[in-house]
């Protein structure tokens, strides 16, 4: 994992409603605005760089793709075609946010962003050390599934193709249970983007939103793998499930 491996894109925010951006996130949706302010957080996040389609939602006690005993529950893409459907365009996410008021909404990785993907755990202890040690740490999000997701420019588009990151590290989505350490979301995958709702209640919900630009991902690498190790040894010693669940690559 060197140094020169690969470029970075879209380490610049390109945000037009920065200074209110915080101001949704923190607060909890009103009666009557929550659509608007679900809204404004995907066009915020569009606009950061970051580009969205549209995923599959819950549907009473099952997925709205209405597949019978479908895997991953309002966390996949409605289109097989997800990769190429994904954009930043405004007015698109806007047709798409208002014709389908429960969609979630995917962001594809592997473009202009990655994602590094840990326990919940791992990554608030990392995320607690990196600021400390005044690193710039990029969008962050609580996964809904006891993940952290660590958003990073992309090393997913190499200029030299021999050089391209696969998007996991170390397991496969049917493994993730068997390896609860780092993922890492490269060319081929993608992540649900908050505000997304899941079953049984739980959400998909920023802790540092798309305001803040995208760091190398080799400058917070270190501290994940570190917390990880750490969330795997004490898993182990207490012999407990660390409950980790993968996003997956494909419906």
């Amino acid at each position: 994992m060197g140094d020169g491996i690969g470029r970075y894109r879209g380490t610049e925010s390109k945000l037009s409603w920065e200074n209110r951006l915080p101001q949704w996130l923190r607060r909890r949706p009103r009666e009557g605005a929550e659509d608007s302010d679900r809204e404004a957080m995907l066009l915020a996040t569009a606009a950061a760089g970051l580009p969205l389609a549209p995923a599959a939602h819950p549907a009473g006690y099952r997925c709205s793709c209405e597949r019978v005993g479908c895997p991953t529950p309002a966390r996949h893409p409605v289109s097989f075609a997800w990769q190429t459907q994904s954009t930043t365009d405004r007015a698109q996410i806007e047709r798409w946010a208002r014709n389908e008021p429960e969609a979630n909404f995917i962001t594809a990785t592997g473009m202009v962003h990655d994602v590094l993907d840990v326990p919940l755990e791992a990554g608030t202890a990392a995320l607690d050390r990196l600021l400390a040690q005044g690193i710039d740490v990029g969008p962050v999000a609580e996964s809904g599934e006891g993940r952290m997701l660590f958003f990073t420019a992309t090393r997913g588009t190499p200029e030299d193709e021999d050089e391209w990151w696969p998007c996991e590290l170390d397991c496969h989505p049917e493994t993730m249970d068997e390896h609860p350490g780092l993922r890492w979301h490269s060319r081929g995958s993608y992540v649900l983007v908050p505000p997304a709702r899941l079953p049984q209640e739980r959400r998909v919900e920023w802790v540092r939103g798309p305001e803040h630009p995208l760091p190398d991902p080799l400058t917070l690498l270190e501290a994940l793998a570190d917390a990880c190790a750490k969330y795997a040894d004490q898993a182990d010693e207490h012999e407990q499930d660390p409950h980790a669940v993968a996003w997956p690559l494909h419906r």
